[in-house]
């Protein structure tokens, strides 16, 4: 069933867990998560990138997830992820997604907050959820790249005044993580992530969370992270899985033959993470 991001993020908020946010770029990919929150009982976020929109097209991408939300027995938000230019964040919200980032961490704080205020007001007019993100987060996701010296964690006491002036549903904070396959392992900040938790009561999310050791993300998740976003891991599944296939059965050119273990390979990946996340059997109907 097809709900708001607020929805989802507010029930993990309220029962001290956290929703998998997954990106997609083609079929196999929104195939593979429902599938996945199907078997696991899990809420789900179905999110895409500038960079996947610009690939399939907003109204490819949100037909497909859109068809998968409304044949789902498990609640399902779908969300722009690292959304930055207005006119995009307006046709996705036309074209039915649920939720939306407005990313304006590029940005001085002043900046920042009266970006993020302008697609509050508008979407809240129509009912959909607002995620935005304060601090900088390394590395490079789509069109997005930020070099690791620039990174910069979120101020608990920015993060108050932030939330207080532009109403947002939910705030994305650095903490330690990165976009991008990861060249060490991650050093997150717990006690960041449990003062910012405390002092906001309210949904905050982990991005470039791909990568980040198991232990880490279940430590995460019980300083009061909600949201867990998740791409470097399925894009690098699709890719092992096609080049084993591949390699494999070098006559095969059947599209449906050699993409299928990739979408039972995703899927695989994906509910792992759900029970990592504990939304494992928190779907409500």
């Amino acid at each position: 069933m097809l709900v708001s991001g607020k929805q989802i993020l507010m029930h993990a908020h309220e029962n001290g867990y956290a929703v998998g946010a997954f990106n997609v770029n083609n079929m196999e990919a929104v195939q593979a998560i429902i599938e996945a929150a199907e078997a696991t009982k899990s809420p789900v976020i179905i999110q895409a990138s500038q960079g996947g929109l610009k690939y399939a097209g907003v109204e490819y991408i949100a037909g497909m997830c859109k068809i998968a939300a409304e044949k789902s027995s498990v609640p399902v938000a779908i969300h722009l992820d690292h959304g930055t230019d207005f006119k995009q964040i307006m046709l996705c919200i036309r074209n039915g997604f649920t939720s939306v980032v407005i990313d304006g961490s590029q940005h001085p704080l002043k900046e920042n907050i009266k970006k993020t205020k302008e697609i509050v007001e508008m979407a809240h007019a129509v009912g959909v959820s607002v995620e935005a993100e304060l601090g900088k987060i390394g590395g490079t996701e789509d069109d997005i790249s930020v070099d690791e010296k620039d990174a910069a964690y979120t101020d608990p006491d920015e993060a108050v005044h932030f939330v207080e002036e532009t109403k947002v549903d939910s705030l994305a904070i650095a903490v330690g993580t990165a976009h991008g396959p990861y060249k060490g392992e991650p050093k997150l900040d717990f006690n960041r992530i449990k003062v910012i938790k405390e002092r906001l009561n309210m949904p905050i999310v982990l991005h470039g969370s791909s990568g980040v050791p198991e232990e880490s993300i279940k430590k995460a998740v019980s300083f009061g992270i909600n949201k867990i976003n998740i791409d470097t891991d399925i894009r690098m599944t699709f890719h092992k899985s096609v080049k084993e296939f591949v390699d494999k059965n070098p006559d095969v050119y059947d599209p449906r033959k050699i993409i299928e273990p990739a979408r039972v390979a995703m899927k695989e990946i994906i509910a792992e993470k759900m029970s990592m996340f504990s939304s494992a059997g928190k779907a409500w109907r």
